[in-house]
């Protein structure tokens, strides 16, 4: 962890560079732009062990590891995934986030209490190579994340109807996949 509330979590060193895991709210168009382009260019809103996710956790869950926090993180990620669906009627109707490991000055937390925490402000881009792997909704979440995409902003408002709608769809777990396997699988779609 680098000084002032940077992330807390490194990633092994490449080329002497320290590195830091964040999880990015992803579609389907994104991933196909990322394969086809071989990156996405900054800056990104992501999230990541931060501080703030550390103490957040530290309430509700004090014996929390790394490994919990960062698929605490990830799954932040996917309830935001669901927030780009919502702008994104061509894409699949499948949350997806990818895993990469980008520059630790890269990366800031953001500190404002209205935003989630965990939420950080990565200014690199992120190229294919940065890519650890991509998490996605398989296609028997499709239903259930259609309607969550419908009514997930009444959901952040407090509407607990829409909440449990968008809940049916966080049920779902997300598949792993290689780098390698993105190209093929969004062909697949």
């Amino acid at each position: 962890m680098s000084a002032g509330g940077r992330v807390t979590v490194a990633v092994p060193s490449t080329r002497g560079v320290s590195r830091v895991r964040v999880y990015l709210p992803a579609t389907t168009t994104v991933l196909r732009r990322l394969v086809d382009e071989g990156q996405l260019a900054g800056p990104h809103t992501a999230f990541a062990v931060t501080p703030q996710l550390r103490r957040f956790y530290a309430v509700s869950d004090a014996d929390a590891d790394t490994e919990e926090l960062e698929y605490a993180a990830l799954l932040a990620a996917a309830r935001a995934s669901l927030r780009l669906l919502d702008v994104d009627p061509t894409a699949a109707r499948r949350r997806a986030v990818v895993a990469a490991d980008v520059p630790d000055d890269s990366v800031t937390p953001m500190e404002d209490p209205h935003v989630e925490p965990g939420a950080v402000r990565v200014t690199a881009d992120i190229r294919m190579r940065d890519v650890a792997s991509a998490h996605l909704d398989e296609a028997g979440a499709e239903d259930d994340v259609r309607a969550a995409t419908a009514v997930v902003l009444e959901a952040d408002l407090g509407s607990e109807d829409s909440q449990f709608v968008v809940d049916q769809a966080e049920g779902h777990e997300l598949a792993w996949y290689a780098t390698q396997e993105i190209g093929p699988l969004l062909d697949l779609l």
